[in-house]
């Protein structure tokens, strides 16, 4: 075939694409400037032009909350990086306002919305691999976490201690920080960040990519830092992420990344509403703070012990606890047995196996006694239970906070008030807990974008319901809620010796909004704290012209020297 053929298929791609505001790899035309990333501007690595009236259109204006529907001009779905510097090159240029999508899990409205008229598309962009020549592991943004962790762990026996929701895309995870059921024994997933390539846009509307390190030497370095929790959405479009630990040595891929265990003791308890006094729900709670405060530390013996407690509303039947440890630990079924008594401890609470009927975990049934799993193993049954990934009718109201000390009496007397109402008959009504603390607090502040490092739990307010009708009463009953329950601090979980803050990977609208922020404190310092002023430098050295923004976003601010 001549080389300078172009097919009726590709004419037709070019032609919408055109139409829609958006180019091609093929059509761009676009180079990346000297010694920064490069990617080969073929057409195969470039995807298609999605507009409405195509049968794929419906399903790509959505993610996993339902309540935001956007109706874009066209989706461009991203494959490459010349990809998406053409993408985002045409969409600039013709004055486009565009969303970014890897997962399509944003609990707010970031990329769908009516004022959104591009979507770039990350989700076919999702490989796997080992750069020999950054030593290090490359992520692409669109990769679901399931799918990293099966690909690093049977590939090299390697991992990264992300999430347990692996539907969600690798490209917002790691932007916002990124925890999971390893990260006491492991810190989080940014903490192992070695690099990343980011198409930006400049003063002149001129698009570049460019890959920034953690070196010191590095001239992009802040540009690193700013995706080490700075948020999705902000300085550019992410289109790989390379892993390497701190401290690795040598050229060995396995030993450049950290390994999960080879196996878990793994515990899944269910603790019966029937069974449940306010002072027992108060005492079993505040046992539960009261060893994550008093283990918080990176040097905590029962670092290797994470908990995701499901604390869910009475008519759903009972609270539910899962609990998991490094099985090849000296002592670990001794310490994991001293860590479950002592959250019973004059509870008046007889907990029992966790069973299908009881509405969680339900890849688990019968685990009562600690049970050694193989890590994977652990790792799909748990994800199985992500309710936002697997309802697709889910309509999501989520609030959140840190917790550097234990809960106070009225926090734990709010949430008894609130779970017991009766007028919560929707699918997901909880407070989730979530450990934190041990290796994710041995980093400063500042060290990484995400500024929470001295928290021994996280609590997440969970109200999940299906019916649009509906939406009023839970999100009224939402805010309601937290108000009460942060009462003592204004309604927020304020930067103090107690609380801290929120993360940004859990995006809440409500508190940019004075009617519902009437704290008084800024939303930016709930999420980012003293590191927020370092990250509006970042954006205006970066993002100049402001083209990457949504609800929630950094404001640019003029650069200045220092940090």
């Amino acid at each position: 075939m001549n080389s300078n053929h172009v097919d009726r298929r590709e004419l037709l791609i070019r032609s919408a694409a055109v139409a829609a505001g958006v180019t091609t790899a093929a059509t761009a035309g676009v180079v990346a400037a000297s010694g920064e990333a490069r990617a080969t501007p073929s057409f195969p690595a470039a995807g298609p032009v999605i507009t409405p009236g195509d049968p794929r259109y419906p399903a790509l204006i959505k993610g996993s909350n339902q309540r935001f529907l956007g109706s874009p001009e066209a989706i461009k779905m991203i494959r490459s990086a010349a990809d998406a510097r053409g993408a985002l090159s045409d969409a600039v240029r013709s004055g486009k306002r565009i969303s970014v999508r890897s997962g399509g899990h944003c609990l707010e409205n970031f990329t769908y919305n009516p004022e959104v008229q591009i979507v770039l598309d990350f989700s076919e962009m999702n490989h796997v691999d080992y750069d020999v020549r950054m030593r290090a592991f490359s992520v692409e943004p669109g990769a679901q976490l399931s799918n990293v962790y099966q690909a690093l762990y049977k590939g090299w026996g390697v991992t990264l201690p992300g999430g347990v929701c692996h539907s969600v895309g690798v490209g917002g995870h790691v932007a916002g920080g990124g925890y999971g059921m390893l990260s006491r024994s492991l810190g989080l997933v940014v903490d192992h960040l070695y690099a990343v390539e980011v198409t930006t846009v400049d003063a002149r509307k001129g698009v570049r990519t460019i890959v920034a390190t953690r070196e010191a030497d590095d001239p992009h370095r802040e540009l690193w830092w700013a995706h080490t929790g700075g948020g999705g959405g902000n300085f550019g479009l992410v289109t790989k992420y390379w892993f390497r630990t701190p401290g690795a040595k040598g050229n060995n891929p396995s030993d450049q990344l950290v390994s999960p265990p080879g196996t878990v003791l793994v515990s899944a308890l269910h603790f019966p509403w029937d069974q449940i006094t306010e002072d027992g729900f108060v005492r079993l709670l505040l046992n539960y703070g009261a060893w994550h405060e008093a283990n918080k530390h990176p040097d905590s013996p029962y670092r290797d012990i994470c908990s995701l407690f499901n604390v869910n509303f009475k008519h759903h039947g009972g609270l539910s606890l899962y609990s998991q440890t490094d099985a090849t630990v000296p002592d670990a079924r001794e310490k994991l047995d001293t860590y479950l008594a002592a959250l019973q401890k004059d509870t008046g609470i007889t907990p029992v196996p966790m069973t299908k009927a009881s509405g969680e975990l339900a890849a688990m049934p019968g685990i009562f006694e600690p049970t050694e799993l193989p890590w994977l193993r652990a790792v799909r049954m748990l994800g199985a239970s992500d309710p936002t990934g697997a309802n697709p009718t889910a309509r999501i109201g989520f609030k959140n906070g840190y917790f550097r000390e234990n809960f106070t009496e009225h926090q734990l007397r709010s949430a008894f008030k609130f779970l017991s109402r009766d007028d919560l008959t929707n699918d997901e009504t909880a407070l989730v807990l979530f450990s934190f603390g041990g290796k994710i607090n041995e980093l400063a502040a500042d060290a990484r974008a995400i500024p929470q490092r001295d928290s021994g739990f996280k609590a997440m307010f969970q109200c999940i319901w299906s019916d649009e009708q509906d939406d009023a009463h839970y999100l009224k009953f939402l805010r309601d809620w937290y108000a009460d329950f942060y009462a003592e601090t204004q309604g927020v979980p304020a930067t103090n010796g107690v609380t801290d803050g929120c993360y940004i990977n859990y995006p809440d609208v409500d508190l940019t909004k004075p009617e519902f922020n009437t704290s008084g404190i800024p939303w930016t310092e709930l999420f980012y704290k003293d590191n927020y002023a370092r990250l509006q430098r970042i954006k205006a050295a970066y993002d100049p012209a402001n083209v990457f923004h949504h609800s929630m976003s950094i404001v640019p601010k003029r650069w200045t020297s220092g940090r």
